[in-house]
């Protein structure tokens, strides 16, 4: 018989670990993980812009409730700010699943800059 290995997981140059990185804090944080246990351009990538994310996310959660003091006009601009990080989120999940080094619209070249020591 033909002594046969098989790989159960092939190698996809990082791509598990960029969409896994788009996936809540947690999913990020299994990314890192990952991503340090074999290191790739594209998972080290997009664990940067899904970190940029996570930051504008917070600083958005902060806006938000300085911003609820104002009514209606303070509310609408939280929305509207909300809608579009959860925009960015969609394009760069979607550049992670088409293996796309890619920067996300408005923060994408600013997240290569700040956290290029990340990943």
């Amino acid at each position: 018989m033909e002594n046969q290995t098989s790989n159960v997981a092939p190698q996809d140059n990082g791509k598990t670990v960029a969409i896994v990185s788009y996936l809540t804090l947690i999913g990020w944080i299994i990314a890192l993980i990952l991503n340090n246990g074999n290191k790739t351009s594209l998972g080290s990538y997009h664990i940067r812009q899904s970190l940029m994310i996570i930051i504008c996310g917070v600083v958005l959660g902060i806006l938000n409730i300085i911003l609820g003091f104002i009514p209606v006009i303070g509310w609408i601009i939280g929305l509207v700010l909300g809608l579009g990080l959860f925009v960015l989120w969609v394009i760069g999940l979607v550049n992670a699943i088409n293996g796309k080094e890619q920067p996300i619209p408005v923060i994408g070249e600013k997240a290569n800059e700040m956290l290029k020591g990340v990943a």
